[in-house]
């Protein structure tokens, strides 16, 4: 590990971005050249001590899940993630590890979306990073670890991840999801992740082999989409989906018509979830799974 090169990068980008780069307000007699120490602690879901060790070059090797959070609190580009990752004395990110990075440009749209219901998903389903609202909405899905990573994976195999959706939709549902994974796996090949997916499911799960066997594909889910929450009830919320082809992500944002009951639900959802942000800066932001060394607990779904 080239420890004085990592803190100057580290330092480097940390004064390069502005708080208005990612979401967060510039308070009045702010001195701080760039973001201060804490602020991408926060934004990486680490202690602040833990992080300014590392920008001073003090401290343990951090992890390959730790460089992860840090470059996508830095909001760093694909390459200056691997150049993180060289300088802290590992390999580039195996394919996995690079689906998870989101794109700078992705995430300044995701800073901006604080105050509604939004998320980052993999290409199998996996939530990446989420506001406060889509917390107070959907539950924290992202400290889900292993193959229950996979929001389809859950369906078939957890009957508790079917509970935000009446069960009128689940057979919909069911059958969306596994037109979605086939697709993947089509897409990425048989000896990518999803394909092993597949194959899990097919010994897991008797109804996913059942709906896999019918070849259903081009199926999607419809803008319109219900959801049963456990405070406000049932609510019908429509679904923008933006897509990031490189990484294969998608950023999905949930909205209500105005004047229904749905939107009047969605705003005492998503007060809640201010309320929850408050409790420290960064939780203004989409907060991210996975650091493990002197992390907060500040994952959502």
């Amino acid at each position: 590990m080239d420890r004085s090169q990592f803190a100057e990068f580290l330092r480097c980008r940390r004064e390069a971005l502005q708080p208005e780069d990612v979401g967060l307000p510039r308070r009045p007699r702010r001195r701080a050249r760039g973001l201060r120490r804490e602020e991408v602690a926060e934004l990486s879901g680490m202690s602040t001590d833990y992080y300014a060790r590392l920008e001073r070059g003090a401290g343990p090797q951090p992890s390959e899940q730790m460089i992860a959070a840090i470059a996508r609190g830095l909001r760093l580009s694909l390459p200056e993630r691997d150049h993180l990752f060289l300088l802290a004395g590992h390999d580039t990110p195996r394919r996995s590890l690079r689906a998870d990075h989101i794109g700078p440009g992705l995430m300044r749209i995701l800073d901006r979306l604080q105050d509604t219901p939004a998320q980052i998903m993999g290409s199998l389903g996996e939530t990446l990073v989420q506001t406060r609202p889509a917390m107070a909405l959907l539950g924290d899905e992202t400290h889900h670890t292993g193959p229950a990573r996979s929001a389809v994976y859950r369906w078939f195999t957890d009957p508790s991840s079917r509970l935000i959706h009446p069960a009128s939709d689940h057979p919909v549902h069911g059958r969306i999801y596994t037109a979605q994974l086939r697709r993947a796996a089509a897409r990425q090949g048989p000896h990518s992740p999803a394909a092993a997916l597949v194959r899990r499911l097919l010994d897991e799960s008797e109804e996913f082999a059942v709906i896999w066997n019918e070849h259903q594909v081009g199926l999607t889910h419809t803008d319109a989409k219900r959801f049963v929450h456990p405070e406000v009830g049932e609510l019908t919320l429509h679904c923008q989906t933006l897509l990031d082809p490189d990484q294969e992500h998608a950023l999905l944002v949930f909205t209500a018509t105005p004047g229904t009951e749905s939107h009047d639900k969605l705003k005492i959802l998503e007060a809640v979830g201010t309320r929850q942000s408050t409790e420290s800066p960064g939780a203004l932001q989409g907060v991210v799974a996975g650091p493990t060394e002197e992390s907060r607990t500040t994952t959502v779904r």
